[in-house]
């Protein structure tokens, strides 16, 4: 099945009529969960109408360590059987894995103001998260600057199957190290301690979230293979620009 769609031809032809239901289960789980979270659910006993910020700040968590694992898998691909969507699907990933960070950074800022009297405390979970982020931006940065592309995809592939050790961190520090960041309330082993007429609209919100990243990672992978396609057409352009220039001088 991998080696099937590693096919750039074969992979568009799915791409293509994926995202756009990618795209469209994305605004209807968004908006719905927007309308549903923010405006029909009850307000929570301690925090009041703030409890509402998880429904922005949980699902972007949730999708910063995805996003992670799932650059890392793309990277194995590409150690493992060398195809070419491997590498463009982790480069494509690592914006939105930053941009899912970002978020979860500033809505947990915006979050921990309220609650614990600063905006930033040097938290076991916030940390680690933090250190996620400049994790995404060392992998944007190696793609750009490092030639060539094959070598810079060795090089972040290698950085971030390193860097997956920080994501079981993430998930466990709470329970690790004491802190001010609350213990996990959704995922765990002995089920929610969330109510459910909160926790629904937070699922669907996560949902969202998961396509909104497929249709955005799908383009974005769609829009490398269109520049990948131009860059090896204008080379292929210049020997016979070069030839035909030879043949004028020499005519001439």
């Amino acid at each position: 099945m991998l080696s099937y769609f590693s096919n750039p031809a074969r992979f568009e032809r799915l791409a293509r009529p994926l995202g756009a239901v990618f795209g469209a289960a994305a605004a209807l789980c968004l908006a719905g969960a927007t309308v549903w979270g923010l405006f029909l659910t009850p307000p929570d006993s301690e925090m009041g109408y703030g409890f509402r910020l998880i429904y922005v700040h949980v699902p972007a968590a949730w999708m910063a360590m995805f996003v992670y694992v799932f650059i890392a898998g793309a990277a194995l691909a590409g150690f493992v059987w060398r195809h070419m969507l491997a590498d463009i699907a982790a480069r494509a990933a690592a914006p939105l894995g930053a941009l899912f960070t970002a978020l979860a950074l500033i809505t947990g800022a915006v979050w921990g103001k309220p609650m614990w009297g600063a905006w930033w405390v040097w938290d076991a979970r916030l940390t680690s998260v933090l250190i996620l982020f400049f994790m995404y931006l060392g992998l944007m940065a190696i793609w750009s600057l490092v030639e060539p592309t094959q070598r810079a995809a060795r090089i972040a592939g290698a950085v971030a199957l390193l860097g997956v050790v920080n994501i079981p961190i993430i998930k466990f520090s709470v329970d690790w190290w004491a802190g001010l960041h609350q213990p996990a309330t959704v995922i765990r082993m002995d089920g929610p301690r969330i109510d459910p007429a909160m926790l629904w609209p937070l699922l669907v919100m996560a949902l969202g979230y998961t396509f909104f990243f497929g249709w955005a990672q799908l383009t974005r992978m769609r829009a490398a293979l269109a520049r990948r396609r131009a860059e090896n057409a204008a080379k292929q352009s210049r020997p016979s620009r070069a030839r035909l220039e030879t043949r004028e001088g020499g005519a001439s």
